[in-house]
């Protein structure tokens, strides 16, 4: 067995506790060779060869893997900047030590990729000063981490070299302040990465100090099986690039099978914004499916806001609830240029009775006083036998006429986290009975 293989494929797994690996560790150890077993293999911690991770950060080349042990503290302002490749990542592996992930705290950046090809997993991510996490490398993975209590961004890509970025089964809390730094800001360099994909997928972000829980500029977006709470502004913003021109390409967001909850109950703001926001703009497709939606009980802002420079914008098998009941205002697009005229799609949504500003272009849209979710208060939004909800989807959604999204996530495959960090490869997968069900669960 390849050192590489080993790395990805049993520690990712059994010093995290985690069962079966996920897709992407799988697919890692796949295309590792067996030229890898000479790689190095660093320890850094207490009694280890190494104090921390800048004491080797120089040293790293493709393939190689870091084990830093847990139950300690390291100093942040980590810079990696070595490159691995694309069959021989460099992995930055966490290991828990009596339950206790190792802790990165502090620095401008607590830890910065500006080399291509990382894996970084199992670490505690705290107190960087500009940002917890900067990225501006490509094919970064993020798996499996903490990341709370930044003071500015949690995650922030940067509009220069960043290339494709993935992010899952981590939690991210308590970042982000005003309205210009946020929990996570995504962006991808369209001309020196194009075609890249920011994806988003199993993860926990809640209870943010100010800014969007997620934003992103990507170039495309797979925001895939997340539970996103409690921004101070939306849930999830998804525009265009700043200061790049917008003809390099069109930005496409996939947004499935998640659950956005508005936390806040004393004021009034949108859940969703696409298109743009004032300073770049997307020109782009949008599809959002089998999505539970939560506005706060104080909310009249609509849930969905096409800003600036949008082409189509479709939504299938999504249902929208007020917390304790009531109506909701769907979709706002009083602020949106329509790159070829309004196009506005959708199939088998549900709304509440007496729900305002609903397209007229949505089929089959249901409505109700009660979604039947278990326990909406205590945040259980599974569906009891008897909700409406029940074998009420389109499993065969289309897109609209003349605007087909690229490559989508056809149907949603698993379910979002319960508002709880999963560990790797457990998450639920999704199976459907009879008529695919409305909503983020099954």
């Amino acid at each position: 067995m390849s050192l590489g293989f080993f790395s990805l494929a049993v520690l990712g797994t059994a010093l995290n506790g985690c069962g079966a690996p996920s897709d992407l560790e799988a697919a890692n150890a796949e295309t590792l060779s067996d030229d890898t077993q000479a790689l190095t293999t660093y320890e850094v911690g207490p009694g280890k060869p190494y104090a921390n991770l800048q004491a080797v950060a120089s040293k790293l080349k493709p393939g190689d893997v870091v084990k830093v042990y847990g139950g300690a503290t390291y100093a942040g302002g980590v810079r990696l900047t070595k490159a691995g490749t694309t069959a021989n990542k460099i992995t930055i592996l966490g290991v828990a030590v009596n339950g206790a992930r190792p802790v990165l705290s502090g620095g401008t950046n607590t830890i910065e990729f500006a080399g291509d090809h990382y894996v970084f997993q199992g670490f505690e991510v705290t107190a960087g000063s500009s940002r917890c996490v900067f990225h501006h490398a490509d094919d970064i993975t993020i798996r499996d981490s903490v990341i709370h209590d930044c003071p500015t961004h949690g995650i922030l890509g940067a509009d220069a070299d960043s290339g494709s970025l993935t992010l899952e089964y981590s939690e991210i809390y308590r970042c982000g302040s005003g309205d210009t730094h946020h929990q996570i800001y995504m962006a991808t360099d369209e001309t020196a990465h194009p075609g890249s994909v920011f994806r988003m997928q199993y993860c926990y972000v809640h209870d943010g100090n100010g800014g969007n829980n997620v934003k992103s500029r990507a170039e495309r977006n797979e925001i895939y099986y997340n539970w996103i709470e409690g921004a101070y502004y939306y849930e999830v913003e998804l525009i265009g690039p700043d200061g790049q021109d917008e003809s390099l390409a069109r930005e496409d967001s996939d947004v499935v099978g998640n659950v956005l909850f508005q936390g806040y109950t004393t004021r009034s703001h949108y859940a969703v914004r696409i298109g743009g926001d004032g300073t770049g703009q997307t020109w782009g497709r949008y599809r959002f499916l089998d999505n539970t939606i939560v506005m706060g009980n104080a909310s009249t802002s609509a849930a969905f806001r096409p800003f600036d420079g949008i082409e189509s914008v479709e939504m299938h098998d999504n249902a929208l609830y007020r917390q304790g009941g009531g109506a909701v205002s769907v979709l706002n697009d009083s602020d949106a240029t329509w790159a070829n005229g309004r196009v506005v799609g959708g199939s088998n949504n549900w709304v509440p009775s007496g729900s305002s500003s609903v397209p007229s272009t949505w089929i089959n849209t249901r409505q109700g006083s009660n979604p039947g979710f278990t326990n909406p208060t205590g945040r259980d939004l599974s569906l009891t036998a008897s909700s409406p909800l029940r074998d009420a989807g389109n499993g065969s959604p289309v897109s609209p006429s003349g605007h087909p999204f690229p490559n989508p996530e056809v149907s949603a495959r698993f379910e979002p986290p319960r508002h709880v960090l999963q560990a790797v490869g457990t998450a639920t997968p999704r199976t459907v009975v009879g008529t695919i069900d409305i909503g983020a669960y099954e």
